[in-house]
């Protein structure tokens, strides 16, 4: 099968198209003629051999994670009904960006959902669910949305406008801003300008947010952290600026704030309840709606990871790997 492959950690150049074994279901494993994948930032920081407390992986490996595809075989244990089937889920140890991967848990794409928005909401949604049901009811709040025009920020502005909260929604450039309103956001605001923090405020009354869903990271995520009123919920989940957002956990604690990170939101350490399917439930009735604004191919991965790395895109990028 053709893949692309992290030949070695460094740039987008590293990942070269070459041909690989095609992989073999083993026990409750599927194998997937892969047609759509996802890409996502905290690729490209793992390509760069970065978040190695979080991602187990070494060169050479194929990225990836979440996909859709048909099924074209089952292992063991797998009941051959999944045959044929259009499915999404997540390859098992990245291995997404190929012709073929394989995959646990498969969730069965409704004839209503088409392939591409099944997997561009499948991973992003996931968290963002995750996320509000993490944090205290939206209704009423206060919510300041960073990264408001990325893939996960636009979900998390739907679902925030849908609970009736009063939704900031904070990115840098007018476009995504336009496209940030129109998911729903009720405040705009640019955090490429100076003292933006203080535009968080006014909006706010002074009174700061009651919940912040942080996905810029760095020095953008710690400014972010001022605004969260005291007794607030603040989620500490992305790092596109080189790493999450960095706060003083004795001021956390002074404050009442509850902070959640990075590992709150892993399958195997969460508390909630959210599953794929219901992600894809709420996709096929219209409650989450991924804006796709990319689709490359699989001889273009390095390029996705470009854009990516340079904050061009407007919403997802999607890889199409086959018909």
């Amino acid at each position: 099968m053709r893949a692309a492959v992290v030949t070695e950690f460094g740039g987008p150049d590293v990942i070269k198209i070459q041909d690989r074994p095609d992989p073999v279901p083993a026990d409750g494993q599927i194998l997937v003629k892969v047609m759509v994948a996802d890409v996502i930032f905290v690729e490209t920081a793992i390509r760069r051999g970065q978040q190695s407390q979080f991602f187990d992986v070494k060169p050479p490996y194929v990225p990836g994670g979440s996909l859709g595809g048909r099924v074209r075989a089952v292992g063991a244990g797998v009941p051959e009904e999944w045959l044929g089937k259009t499915i999404v889920g997540r390859s098992i140890g990245f291995g997404a960006h190929a012709e073929f991967a394989l995959v646990q848990d498969p969730i069965e794409v409704p004839a209503e959902l088409d392939l591409e928005t099944a997997v561009a909401v499948f991973g992003d949604g996931f968290t963002a669910l995750m996320l509000v049901e993490l944090a205290p009811p939206l209704h009423g709040k206060e919510v300041l949305i960073t990264a408001s025009a990325g893939g996960m920020g636009l979900l998390l502005t739907q679902l925030a406008h849908q609970a009736g909260s009063h939704v900031i929604a904070a990115a840098r450039g007018q476009e995504k801003l336009d496209l940030s309103r129109a998911q729903g956001a009720d405040v705009v605001i640019d955090y490429g300008t100076p003292g933006w923090e203080k535009l968080v405020l006014a909006a706010t009354n002074n009174n700061g947010a009651d919940i912040v869903f942080e996905g810029a990271g760095g020095e953008l995520g710690a400014t972010a952290f001022t605004v969260v009123r005291d007794g607030g919920w603040f989620s500490a989940h992305g790092a596109p600026s080189g790493g999450f957002a960095a706060y003083d956990a004795a001021e956390a604690q002074r404050r009442g704030v509850t902070v959640k990170g990075i590992m709150d939101l892993r399958a195997d350490t969460t508390s909630t309840t959210v599953t794929g399917a219901e992600v894809i439930r709420r996709a096929a009735v219209g409650d989450l709606k991924p804006v796709i604004d990319q689709v490359y191919d699989l001889d273009h991965v390095a390029d996705a990871h470009t854009a990516l790395e340079n904050r061009t895109l407007r919403g997802k990028a999607l890889i199409r790997v086959s018909r």
